[in-house]
């Protein structure tokens, strides 16, 4: 930390005098006339021009003797310190809200008067705070004037630049006092100490819906007022949050960054990778009540309760036929249309449904996901896999069909030569006609 003299001798004042009085004209016409040497920023005081130079050479003489937290002014200081004691001096008249600072609480009676004076030339976006459109200016000008001593990178505004250098120094100042968790943001002790207290003080007028973060509750609103910010470039097709349509320009590139370690497979989501993962761990944490029958899904699980109630509301005008699901009568519909909507871009041929379309690929690539844990042999299909598996079993069944409708040789007696070679279970070889195979099992629909 550099000394006060060379600070004041940045300043023109000499070692061992304080600084002059306040301009006369600062508070009574706005006037400026302290201004920094290296952002050009402006102040009425000269002590003001001190505090803000400190931002520029990292210097913080002001130290909290509780936590260690140092600041560049003195007043920042005695702010920071009312964190500790719970003091919250400034209150404010319409509501009787409570604040540390000054500064808080004219900023929050603006909410009230919802005044914006200072206006963005720019963009025309307003703001309560002049210092609030300094740095929003800054955006269209692409100025970042507080740079990083340690790593050269720069910043709009001081504060970013203070939090930034907590990352070199590892410096983590607030603490929970519930759990001990430190943080190196007070604004991130505040988010986190909501869990803690359950509070949601950001409450939606239209429904009621209350949320602990500002950002969640723009996100809500979305929902009611229809608006869909985030917009594909390739598509058009537009989303009310970033990470949806980051999710879904994977559809357009092809990128699939979640990859199973079990099997290799990859996913654009990480929920997918997720879900699949229940496929090797056999976990199926989504039971129905009335069976207890489990599920991987919490879809899956959904669709099975339909076959309790016996209700089939979804009817075909074609034939009557009535299905639990609408995917179900979408699919069945294709039947009587003759409509194959998916397309395989290697030779052309046309499918009903999507998954018997993703299988046929694996045809040319080659790919086989689903491996035998037993013996190695790797499938296209998690049904063939399936059927598959039962060849492994603790006692050999006799010979003739099974009950899954796979046939198999059987085993020779005591004496006799051992030559057990089952008749090929489920082929994967057979091609793809999507009617020939039911997926999820062993049967075939037609005989080979």
């Amino acid at each position: 930390m550099g000394e006060p003299g060379a600070l004041l001798g940045h300043l023109g004042i000499p070692e061992g005098k304080g600084p002059p009085k306040r301009h006369p004209q600062a508070f009574s016409d706005g006037h400026r006339p302290y201004k920094c040497g290296d952002c050009g920023k402006a102040f009425a005081q000269n002590m003001q021009l001190v505090g803000h130079l400190r931002t520029h050479a990292g210097q913080r003489p002001y130290r909290c003797g509780d936590c260690g937290e140092a600041f560049t002014l003195i007043t920042h200081l005695l702010d920071h310190q009312r964190t500790h004691t719970g003091e919250q001096p400034f209150s404010c008249d319409a509501c009787g809200q409570h604040f540390t600072k000054r500064a808080s609480l004219l900023g929050h009676q603006k909410v009230y008067a919802a005044e914006k004076p200072h206006k963005c030339g720019v963009c025309g976006k307003a703001f309560r705070k002049k210092s609030d459109l300094v740095n929003h200016h800054r955006i269209h000008t692409g100025e970042r004037p507080f740079r990083c001593y340690e790593c050269g990178k720069a910043f709009t505004q001081s504060m970013t630049l203070v939090e930034h250098q907590k990352t070199h120094t590892g410096e983590k100042a607030y603490r929970c006092l519930e759990c001990g968790k430190r943080f190196t943001k007070s604004s991130a002790l505040i988010l986190h100490e909501r869990i803690h207290t359950g509070e949601r003080p950001f409450r939606c007028a239209e429904c009621g819906k209350a949320f602990n973060q500002n950002v969640q509750l723009v996100v809500h609103q979305r929902s009611h007022t229809g608006e869909r910010p985030f917009q594909c470039a390739a598509c058009g097709k537009s989303y009310s949050q970033k990470g949806y349509l980051a999710v879904h320009q994977r559809t357009h590139t092809g990128e699939k960054p979640y990859e199973c370690g079990e099997c290799k497979r990859a996913f654009s989501q990480k929920a997918h990778l997720s879900i699949h993962l229940r496929i090797h761990t056999g976990e199926k944490p989504y039971s129905c009540g009335e069976c207890g029958r489990s599920f991987r899904k919490v879809s899956f699980l959904c669709q099975h309760q339909a076959i309790h109630s016996d209700e089939r509301p979804f009817k075909c005008d074609e034939c009557g036929k009535a299905f639990i699901r609408k995917s179900s009568l979408v699919q069945h519909e294709r039947i009587h249309t003759g409509e194959k909507p998916y397309l395989c871009g290697h030779c052309g041929k046309t499918f009903r449904h999507q998954p018997t379309l993703t299988a046929h690929r694996r045809i040319h690539t080659g790919e086989k996901p689903y491996q035998c844990k037993v013996c190695g042999k790797a499938f296209r299909r998690m049904g063939n896999l399936t059927c598959h598996q039962k060849m492994h079993p603790v006692e050999a069944p006799p010979s003739g069909p099974a009950e899954d409708g796979c046939y198999r040789s059987g085993r020779p007696g005591a004496g006799e030569e051992q030559n057990f070679d089952p008749v090929p279970l489920c082929s994967e070889l057979r091609g793809d006609r999507e009617d020939d195979v039911v997926y999820l099992g062993c049967s075939l629909a037609s005989s080979p």
